[in-house]
């Protein structure tokens, strides 16, 4: 045979590659969406923790029951507001660009455990002049918020020292 003979193959560089009929693209890079600083401190109350988020500022703390002093939501109660409230806001931009007479939302979460699991409820109430196929529609983009997909796809947490 040949050298013009030889059958030439293209070596692939994974799987994925010969599935997908090409190069296998790079993940996209990550970009900063929002930071908090949480801070802690021996003095006072045990566990209150002063919370800044861009320019809001508030406490977070444990109820009295687990050794806090209620001067603040425990954490899960910060967890569920946010999911509320990206829910919220995410349905009331959808409804605005498409024109749905979605006059008010309300969110109303819950979440429970079982010490090992835990799993969180969500009822939305919707306000408004909505057909059936109108609020199917808005459930179903209830279930693709940011949050919503963050929480369930899991988020890496890299822990560092900082000094």
């Amino acid at each position: 045979m040949t050298q013009s003979q030889i059958p030439t193959e293209r070596p692939t560089e994974s799987p994925a590659e010969d599935l997908a009929g090409g190069p296998e693209q790079p993940p996209p890079a990550f970009r900063k969406v929002t930071t908090a600083v949480v801070t802690g401190s021996a003095d006072g109350d045990p566990f209150h923790v002063d919370v800044r988020s861009g320019a809001h500022r508030f406490t977070a703390d444990e109820p009295v029951r687990r050794g806090g002093s209620d001067s603040g939501p425990e954490p899960f109660a910060l967890l569920l507001p946010a999911l509320g409230s990206c829910t919220a806001i995410t349905l009331r931009m959808y409804a605005g660009r498409k024109g749905r007479p979605l006059a008010d939302v309300k969110v109303r979460l819950g979440h429970e455990t079982d010490g090992r699991h835990g799993r969180i409820s969500r009822r939305v109430t919707l306000g408004g002049e909505l057909d059936q196929a109108q609020r199917a529609r808005l459930l179903d983009i209830c279930e693709r918020t940011p949050v919503t997909l963050a929480l369930r796809a899991g988020v890496a947490i890299d822990t560092t020292e900082e000094h």
